[in-house]
């Protein structure tokens, strides 16, 4: 997965350290904030496998450390709730400055309950998606009971959580009572989705029952069954990226394949500003067509050359299975592994001035698998020359081309 380093200020003019992952294979069709819990940072495992399942889906995600924790600055004692839901009009501040403004928020815990909070303020997030939210953001405070009381007597306590050291002062806690999530959740505005784990022995079912019911539709919820609080299992995290970005996909703006009209088989269309990257419509399927970075492009799909080398390649193992289903040969599988280069002709006489001295060249390994005899082995690789690709390759071949009108 593609990830971006960067840094932005928040309110107080602390500088917060946050990853962007982007798509593999696209330009982002939305951008996306992730918060994490509380006392967590944007390494914590699951954040990092549901962002990049949510960027395999086309979106950009953002995920950003909180002011005081991991790598951003900022004394971790002065924060509080409101500094967090501050924090995420930052990051959706940048995002708006550097590329696109967020139209989604993920919130994980104490983190869902901040997204709750900010969603209302950023006009340009149309979806919200919590995990292991709680239903009122003083709910943390059963992470502080036995510190409870020296917080409210001397003002801070040094407390243990996750087995690292935190201080927490009473205005956090005076924070966190500050806000009603139920008021909030009513008034959103926005689309909702709840996900949480039945078994969350850290914040119960019952808070995500208590979300559900405060807000209005748009809603869903989905169980996260087996999950720990954490999301520690890879394959819960991965689900659970592909379930808030197919969910998302009704909500926010989702870019539609543009149906390219042709009589012919093969359409390649590239804009002025899409560099090398080039979509196509072949046949009745749609493709993407690029360049390596080294070469200017943006590697969102293969080269020309690679095209052509892939038809070769599928020809070729189609010929090879369809002889041998026909002869009734044990032909399990065939792999064609084919690589292209200019290369110099054997009987090149001025092969380093003469730049007409180089021709194309097609490798070809073929990959025979099955109890095959000597026989049939030898016979498969002269049908291999034969497949209807090579011949073509093969052969003089002639381009007519003709200009048309829109």
């Amino acid at each position: 997965m593609k990830t971006e380093k960067v840094h932005f200020e928040n309110a107080r003019g602390d500088q917060l350290t946050g990853r962007l992952a982007l798509p593999p294979d696209q330009h982002p069709h939305n951008f996306a904030i992730f918060a994490h819990c509380f006392t967590c940072t944007k390494n914590l495992i699951a954040v990092r496998q549901i962002s990049d399942a949510l960027a395999r889906e086309g979106f950009g995600v953002l995920r950003f450390d909180f002011t005081g924790l991991g790598e951003s600055s900022g004394d971790f004692s002065q924060t509080n709730f409101s500094g967090n839901v501050g924090d995420l009009k930052a990051a959706s501040a940048f995002l708006e400055s550097e590329f696109q403004a967020p139209s989604l928020l993920v919130g994980h815990s104490l983190g869902g309950a901040a997204v709750l909070m900010a969603a209302s303020n950023l006009p340009s997030v149309r979806a919200v998606a919590t995990l292991g939210a709680p239903s009122e953001p003083q709910h943390v405070t059963h992470l502080l009971r036995s510190s409870l009381e020296e917080i409210q007597s001397e003002g801070r306590a040094r407390v243990q959580i996750g087995g690292q050291g935190f201080t927490i002062e009473k205005q956090f806690l005076d924070d966190l009572q500050a806000h009603v999530l139920p008021e909030v959740v009513k008034n959103l505005g926005r689309a909702l989705l709840i996900l949480h784990s039945p078994q969350d022995q850290i914040v119960g079912i019952k808070n995500a029952e208590e979300i559900y019911l405060s807000a209005r539709h748009p809603k869903s919820f989905v169980s996260l069954d087996g999950a720990d609080h954490l999301l520690g299992n890879r394959s819960d995290a991965l689900y659970t990226g592909k379930v808030i970005a197919n969910w998302a996909s009704r909500y926010v703006p989702w870019p539609k394949p543009e149906k390219i009209k042709s009589d012919h088989q093969v359409v390649a269309r590239l804009e002025q500003e899409d560099e090398f990257t080039t979509e196509l419509k072949v046949g009745n399927h749609y493709l993407t067509a690029d360049e390596p970075v080294e070469f200017g492009g943006n590697d969102f799909g293969p080269s020309p050359y690679e095209f052509v080398s892939a038809g070769l390649s599928a020809c070729t193992s189609m010929t090879l299975q369809m002889y041998a289903r026909r002869k009734g040969w044990p032909l399990e599988a065939v792999e064609t592994h084919t690589s292209y280069s200019k290369e110099h002709a054997a009987d090149c006489e001025d092969c380093e001035t003469n730049s007409k001295s180089k021709i194309d060249t097609f490798r070809r390994e073929i990959r025979l698998i099955g109890p095959l005899d000597a026989g049939q082995n030898k016979r498969l690789m002269e049908i291999a020359d034969r497949c209807p690709v090579h011949r073509t390759l093969d052969s003089i071949t002639e381009i007519k081309t003709k200009q048309v009108s829109e």
